[in-house]
């Protein structure tokens, strides 16, 4: 995937004054200094290059749609206007979405977006915006709608319309599969998951039950959407306070199991992303969780290039998956 490339923010603005159509991401400090253009980004502490995961503070990671598209319309969406979002649509094309991590649209976005209308219409990628690991609780990650301004809490979105004879489709790449352990079911929903969920059957407390089976918190929830492995990610477990936060939000009426433990996960996320390529690909990002379990650092991850989120979209909020998008030409 050659359109995507680190650069030093001189070359990013450069890029960007010759009028290319760009989806960028970087630190808060490199974005702010772009000048106004087609361009969308969030910021990013870690990156999958050509040459391997990098961190990476002083560049720009840019994937230049330029040659892959008609036309682009970017838009900022809150908290009451994003679920309008399927109604901005091309009626040939794709979107691309940026929300900033840990903010209360990230929330809403990730609890509302499956009953959005017209959401499912047309392909709908992105990431969550995120910082650099030490920085968490630090520093907010932020979204950027074309003109170097932070859109603090809100959602960037490029709609994009694809030339004549051509189309777009994403996929995923997750390694995870439901195990053979209990059924885990919630009477609420959302990103914490204190006392009240059921497991087998029986009113339990899901940090307890983790600690009392040891199970590895590497291992997402993984849920069954009509086939599709869903996976919610455990961010932390307090046991004294009975409570799991999640890095997306489980809901109530599904049926969550943990994860089949992954024997080699490096191996077998380099064997999926082998299986994967399309020489078609313009876009992907990855999940921070698969750089840190996989240790991507300096490793390769084929044609797929791109930044390293806080969460993936493909139509809803992802986690511990790669996504990504192609682009195929009609006959």
């Amino acid at each position: 995937m050659s359109n995507t490339m680190l650069v030093t923010p001189n070359e990013a603005a450069r890029l960007i004054e010759a009028g290319r159509t760009l989806l960028l991401a970087g630190d808060e400090a490199l974005l702010s200094t772009l000048p106004k253009g087609a361009w969308i980004g969030g910021t990013s502490a870690n990156f999958i290059t050509a040459d391997g995961g990098a961190t990476d503070q002083a560049h720009v990671l840019v994937t230049d749609l330029t040659d892959h598209v008609a036309s682009v319309d970017i838009r900022v969406y809150d908290e009451a206007s994003l679920p309008g979002l399927g109604g901005d649509y091309s009626d040939n094309g794709f979107s691309v979405i940026i929300l900033p991590g840990l903010s209360s649209i990230h929330t809403a976005f990730a609890r509302g977006v499956q009953s959005y209308e017209g959401i499912f219409n047309s392909p709908l990628i992105g990431w969550i915006a995120g910082v650099h690991l030490s920085e968490v609780g630090a520093r907010a990650p932020k979204s950027f709608a074309g003109d170097g301004l932070t859109r603090d809490g809100q959602a960037v979105v490029m709609h994009v319309t694809l030339p004549q004879g051509s189309s777009a489709h994403l996929d995923i790449i997750n390694l995870f599969k439901q195990g053979a352990g209990a059924d885990i079911e919630f009477d609420g929903e959302g990103f914490e998951v204190g006392e009240k969920c059921r497991i087998g059957g029986k009113t339990a407390n899901l940090a307890r039950y983790i600690v009392d089976h040891g199970i590895d918190t590497k291992l997402p929830l993984v849920a069954d959407f009509n086939g599709a492995m869903i996976n919610v990610s455990i961010q932390s477990v307090d046991v004294e306070a009975g409570r799991v936060n999640l890095y997306a939000p489980v809901f109530k009426g599904v049926t969550y199991r943990f994860a089949e433990p992954v024997a080699d996960y490096v191996g077998e996320f380099a064997r999926q992303v082998g299986e994967k390529a399309e020489q078609s690909t313009i876009f992907s990002c990855n999940c921070i969780l698969n750089y840190a379990y996989a240790d991507l650092e300096g490793k390769r991850t084929g044609d797929f290039v791109g930044p390293v989120t806080f969460g993936e979209i493909a139509y809803m909020l992802l986690n511990q998956t790669l996504v990504y998008l192609a682009i195929d030409k009609l006959v």
